[in-house]
């Protein structure tokens, strides 16, 4: 791995616990029993660009800021984001576009989020209905703010942008 993609999964990984720890009360979106923290995904969705190890890393880091901020069951649910980021970026080494990757790994998210929370005493329409449908949800609202920061960086690292 290149000292870069280590850097960059390190500042990914910051983010994806700065996320929760310091954002989670403005950003939160508490519908009971299911709750989303708006931006909580961008970190690894940019993660997937670099590869699948460093995806996974910024999804342990989510789960990890997660677990100190709301208990268990999110933190759970945020450990999904390991599988979904790093399927992500493997389907990207594959050849494929951004866009598509995104929204391949929506229904991965959705699914993982859903099961992770059956052992833990949600009723399977709790599981399937409340918090998949509001991970897909969720999901698409973090693909679109990741595509924004995704596309502003590449405007504001391309020569003959600068201010």
């Amino acid at each position: 791995m290149k000292t870069r993609d280590l850097v960059y999964g390190a500042l990914l990984t910051a983010f994806s616990l700065l996320i929760p720890i310091a954002f989670g009360s403005y950003l939160r979106i508490f519908i009971p029993p299911f709750s989303a923290t708006l931006a909580s995904h961008v970190p690894v969705m940019i993660a997937m660009l670099l590869n699948p190890f460093v995806a996974l890393l910024v999804g342990a880091g989510s789960a990890l800021g997660f677990l100190l901020i709301t208990g268990p069951v999110i933190a759970a649910r945020a450990a999904v984001h390991m599988l979904f980021g790093a399927v992500g970026a493997w389907l990207l080494k594959q050849g494929r576009p951004y866009p598509w990757v995104l929204l391949a790994t929506a229904p991965i998210h959705a699914l993982g989020e859903a099961l992770v929370v059956l052992p833990l005493g949600f009723t399977l329409y709790q599981g399937f209905y409340i918090v998949g449908i509001g991970t897909l949800i969720h999901h698409g609202l973090d693909a679109l703010i990741a595509l924004l920061v995704v596309k502003s960086l590449n405007f504001a690292f391309t020569p003959g942008h600068s201010s």
